[in-house]
């Protein structure tokens, strides 16, 4: 596993992820379900591990650590509609010892803000489900 430092921007994001939003991601009006933008979100948690040359397979297999979402808010400003195209962002807020605070604004393409969420991740032992230290060698900073 390759641990990088992560790249900041002073504007924006410090990693953006683009998506379409497609049918399924719909309610019948053809809104985007305030659900989805959960799976919005871990989706560019995922995204962004992987974009860092962290391999969540490897932190359960060779450290036994996992992530695990220990906390949630989402303020929903306005909505997404079937066919749009939408970028989501992932920004540390904080680091701490067993627990990264992460800002995740969802757009449209273009800049609109349609949804803010605030999530706490925790860093979990692989079997016990226990709080664990964040690894060392994880060198994340705090986004801008």
């Amino acid at each position: 596993m390759r641990l990088t430092r992560e790249r900041h921007h002073r504007e924006g994001p410090a990693f953006l992820w683009p998506l379409r939003v497609y049918y399924e991601d719909t309610d019948h009006a053809g809104i985007v379900y305030y659900a989805n933008y959960l799976k919005f979100m871990e989706r560019a948690r995922t995204e962004w591990l992987r974009s860092l040359g962290v391999a969540q397979t490897e932190l359960r297999e060779d450290y036994g650590l996992v992530f695990a979402v220990a906390s949630v808010q989402a303020d929903f400003i306005r909505p997404a509609r079937f066919d749009d195209r939408l970028e989501v962002g992932v920004n540390i807020t904080r680091r701490g010892r067993v627990s990264i605070d992460l800002d995740q604004p969802v757009s449209r393409a273009g800049g609109e803000l349609l949804c803010r969420g605030a999530v706490r991740i925790a860093c979990l032992d692989a079997a016990e489900f226990t709080p664990r230290a964040l690894p060392s060698g994880l060198n994340l900073e705090i986004g801008a």
